[in-house]
């Protein structure tokens, strides 16, 4: 547990990307958050995104968002996670 502490902190340290790796239930969301707690970013959003939950058909609305009546439906403007966590961390994850 010490070694993913000493892992994260540096993680928490960098302005890239982060793999959080382990089995389903491991607690890779509270080490998300703790990470993000650490960083810079963290006067900013923290996103979470459980991408199992998200069909297929509205993936690209959902993280890239649209605008009101570029399809069926969308009867008004929406931002998508990319957008709402800019500044902070989106977490994505069963990606």
């Amino acid at each position: 547990m010490r070694a993913t502490l000493e892992q994260a902190r540096y993680a928490a340290a960098t302005d890239g990307i982060v793999l959080l790796l382990g089995e389903s239930g491991t607690g890779k969301d509270y080490l998300a958050r703790w990470i993000h707690s650490k960083s810079e970013r963290a006067s900013g959003p923290f996103f979470a995104v459980n991408c199992a939950a998200v069909s297929k058909e509205l993936a690209e609305s959902e993280f890239f968002g649209h605008v009101k009546g570029s399809f069926t439906g969308a009867d008004k403007d929406k931002q998508g996670y990319l957008g709402k966590a800019a500044g902070g961390t989106l977490f994505l994850d069963e990606i």
